[in-house]
């Protein structure tokens, strides 16, 4: 792949990265938002913004090209699973949902430009600014793109300087985001910087942390303790750690029709991304007493997660994930030879995929790369209680219930601390205006300047 040095990532592993090194990029990258980004106004952003995705989404794009072509070998991911990825993930950049986001974090887009009143500031003679931090430092995850490339955007949409620290083996889809800003507006391309090296105390951290005015993190719930006890005071830390997710249906949604389009829906929330995101489900809760018993639905769900491994493959995985699977598949075929409540479907002389049905509710967390469990239930009450060991960490529950029921278990979902309600066939799919972990998304990231007049 041809790409210009824009970045230190396009340098490496030849280029020896230093704490000075890091330094020095770091307030580079601060003189070239002052010069650049800072003022730059909101709505060109935006525009900018909205008009990339649509390139991302052209098939004919060439950093769009590059990512398929080389996407299997660096990513893992195959080409059609990486082409439905990023055609739902830029879909979702538009003009009109950027003005949306930044509507609701902030009540107007150019809030972010000058002083403005809402009505109720105007009621008090009070109008207020809000400014992006000088460097956001960016700690990614390994599993997924996406989030680097939203965390990107809105650092951006906030008039942020950034430098992104990449996961190992991490960094393919970001740095060609990044070279696409690049390409697209070499100005606002300046102020981002790409880099990749171990993560842990490591001294190249220690720079970063030490010019960066916002931490941005995202990993296991141990690593972004380490972080925080590293950060100098009075840095902003924003992180988002192990979350997991699952779906519940309804037995009013069981009728032989409607399961069949359920099943279809809940192999897509199972096959995107390989289900390697907080968002993928790892269980699917079945009501008992509907049309459609729970173990015909979970023979739904494979026939479902089989036909669409033909038109979308999972993609090569590690020998350590194919044992893990093949391990777990074993334990569940000696179960389902002596005891009636298991029973299991599975890809023929591939590890592609799995489905296991079981009666006993306790939550089961998946191995991922598609591997699903179904799971029998009375109702949401019970349904929690046998997930309660995941209490607090739940993201996302993928609901098919009839309206009527439906607003009645969205708030017990919230009381028990879910974040995200969202239809099944929609998990790792959220809207722009998606409030991570339960947080304002631009909010947290801005600090207000308030002006009495």
């Amino acid at each position: 792949m041809d790409l210009p040095n824009y970045f230190i990532i396009d340098t490496q592993p030849e280029a020896r990265l230093s704490p000075q090194l890091i330094t020095e990029a770091c307030r580079q990258l601060k003189r070239n938002r002052a010069q650049y980004l800072r003022d730059f106004p909101t709505e060109h952003t935006i525009t900018l913004l909205a008009q990339l995705a649509e390139n991302w989404q052209d098939a004919l794009y060439p950093f769009r090209t590059m990512a398929l072509k080389a996407g299997q070998q660096s990513t893992s991911f195959s080409p059609e699973s990486l082409a439905r990825g990023l055609d739902e993930f830029f879909a979702r950049i538009t003009e009109d949902n950027l003005h949306n986001l930044v509507t609701q974090e902030l009540g107007d887009p150019r809030r972010l430009d000058a002083p403005l009143s809402t009505p109720e500031e105007r009621s008090e003679n009070r109008s207020a600014f809000a400014r992006g931090p000088e460097l956001i430092g960016h700690i990614t995850a390994g599993n997924l793109p996406c989030p680097t490339l939203m965390s990107l955007i809105h650092g951006l949409l906030v008039g942020s300087a950034q430098f992104v620290k990449c996961a190992e083996n991490a960094g393919f889809i970001p740095r060609l985001f990044a070279h696409s800003i690049y390409h697209t507006h070499a100005k606002l391309g300046s102020c981002l910087e790409l880099a990749r090296w171990p993560g842990g105390d490591n001294p190249l951290e220690k720079a970063l942390f030490d010019e960066a005015d916002c931490v941005m993190a995202v990993g296991r719930d141990e690593t972004l303790e380490a972080i925080r006890a590293r950060l100098p005071n009075g840095k902003r830390f924003l992180s988002h750690g192990h979350r997991v997710s699952f779906g519940y249906i309804h037995k009013h949604c069981l009728s032989r029709a409607m399961a069949r389009e359920l099943a279809v829906n809940a192999a897509r929330d199972v096959a995107a991304w390989n289900q390697l995101g907080c968002l993928s489900p790892h269980v699917f809760y079945v009501e008992r007493d509907g049309a459609v018993r729970p173990e015909q639905f979970a023979e739904m769900l494979s026939e479902a997660i089989c036909e669409l491994e033909q038109t979308e493959p999972r993609g090569a995985i590690s020998e350590a994930e194919a044992g893990d699977i093949a391990h777990r598949r074993s334990c569940y075929e000696i179960r389902e030879a002596h005891t009636g409540d298991v029973r299991q479907w599975k890809s023929e002389d591939t590890t592609a995929w799995t489905v296991v049905f079981e009666e006993e509710p306790q939550f089961s967390a998946s191995c991922m790369n598609r591997f699903i469990h179904v799971k029998s239930t009375s109702d949401i009450d019970a349904t929690l209680r046998a997930a309660e060991m995941v209490r607090g960490q739940a993201s996302t529950v993928g609901l098919a219930a009839p309206k009527n029921e439906a607003e009645e278990i969205v708030i017990k979902l919230a009381h028990w601390g879910v974040t995200r309600v969202c239809p099944i066939g929609q998990m790792q799919n959220p809207p722009i205006g998606w409030r991570h972990d339960g947080r304002p998304t631009l909010g947290d990231l801005v600090t207000w300047t308030d002006w009495e007049m």
